[in-house]
């Protein structure tokens, strides 16, 4: 039975000729231009006023370009040279030794008198060369 109905479609497809899907034309839009706005000019210049504004959830961060990498650099010097540093923590401790490696939120330190130590930057006062006489 299902034979006997699916013959006619057949046919029909069959019968027709390419010439009927030659003049079929595909319509893409144009990506390249923005649709015309139609708001008034005081709503567009509100939208802006909003966006420029700093979010209220803090300070903004600064953008990679804005980065001087000081610290960085001042990292690898420390340690190609094994300068011996003095690291002063937030609550008064000093840790004397090398700079190992240092990463985004730490820095291992090697010392001559006790065990290597791995510190986080956030709780880093300063740092200083250990031959330098520290100025208070």
């Amino acid at each position: 039975m299902k034979e006997a109905m699916d013959a006619p479609t057949t046919r029909q497809a069959t019968e027709r000729t390419d010439e009927e899907f030659v003049s079929r034309k595909l319509i893409r839009p144009s990506l390249g231009s923005a649709p015309p706005r139609t708001e008034p000019v005081s709503e567009r210049r509100e939208r802006l006023e909003r966006t420029d504004r700093a979010p209220s959830g803090g300070p903004r961060r600064m953008n990679s370009s804005d980065q001087t990498h000081a610290e960085n650099y001042y990292y690898q010097k420390q340690i190609q040279s094994k300068t011996p540093v003095v690291v002063v923590l937030k609550d008064g401790e000093q840790i004397q030794g090398v700079i190992e490696w240092y990463d985004r939120t730490c820095i291992k330190m090697a010392r001559t008198n006790g065990s290597n130590l791995l510190v986080y930057k956030p709780s880093i006062r300063y740092i200083y060369k250990a031959g330098e006489a520290q100025k208070t």
